[in-house]
């Protein structure tokens, strides 16, 4: 029975904010949903990740403005009981990094690429307080998250989160849910895009569930597909 419960709790919304969804993905990620008003997309539906071990949590992507931002810290807090050890922003677009200054005034550290730091400085939007380059390994409690750049595609600085224990990919805007577009291309490597999300693949064999920036999670066909749709043919 215990196990049933589990089960139906697990795939439904686990709270729904005035402005931001958190949704439990597995045991212990949870994809967190947020809203940016776009001119060329509309109303559209961003995602980030929230990993817990025990009584600690890491954020994949901070929702798009700084209301929703609180609002997420806030459920991690309160409905989790977990604090938040770091934020890390995958890319410096606004669907990433829009609600930092939130993050910030709550004490939280903030780490990314240090090309999105640099990105984001010439944006003139609110910059992650470190950087790291190319890999990068923390510890959330008794388990470990892995941040990686492996190449060029959705932008220049674009980096994806692993969670081994559990085998979930946050792809962020680097990767396709089943069906999408090519989306915003302003700042994209399009000939890189597919190479890189093979390095994905090759980097994380084991993975079993896929988080896009926008969009559905799935499994690694979000992989396959975003890799067919970003081929030079295409």
């Amino acid at each position: 029975m215990k196990r049933i419960l589990f089960l139906l709790f697990a795939y439904m919304p686990f709270v729904n904010a005035q402005q931001v969804l958190l949704k439990q993905l597995s045991e212990n990620t949870f994809v967190h949903t947020s809203y940016l008003q776009t001119d060329d997309y509309g109303h559209v539906p961003c995602n980030g990740l929230v990993v817990r071990n025990g009584q600690q949590a890491l954020i994949f992507d901070t929702p798009t403005d700084d209301q929703s931002a609180k609002e997420l810290i806030r459920l991690v807090q309160d409905s989790l009981l977990c604090k938040i050890m770091t934020v890390v922003p995958t890319h410096f677009h606004s669907d990433c990094l829009g609600g930092l200054k939130a993050f910030h005034e709550a004490g939280i550290p903030s780490i990314a690429n240090e090309l999105t730091l640099e990105l984001a400085k010439n944006s003139g939007v609110e910059i992650p307080k470190k950087g790291f380059r190319d890999s990068l390994i923390l510890e959330i409690g008794s388990e470990k998250v892995w941040i990686k750049f492996l190449g060029q595609g959705h932008t220049r600085d674009n980096v994806v989160g692993y969670f081994p224990s559990e085998d979930v990919l946050f792809g962020g805007c680097l990767i396709k849910e089943l069906g999408a577009s090519k989306g915003y291309l302003g700042d994209a490597n399009v000939d890189e895009w597919s190479a890189t999300v093979e390095k994905v693949k090759k980097e994380f064999p084991r993975v079993k569930r896929v988080v896009p920036g926008h969009g559905e999670a799935g499994d690694s066909s979000l992989l396959d597909y975003t890799q067919k749709l970003f081929t030079k043919q295409n």
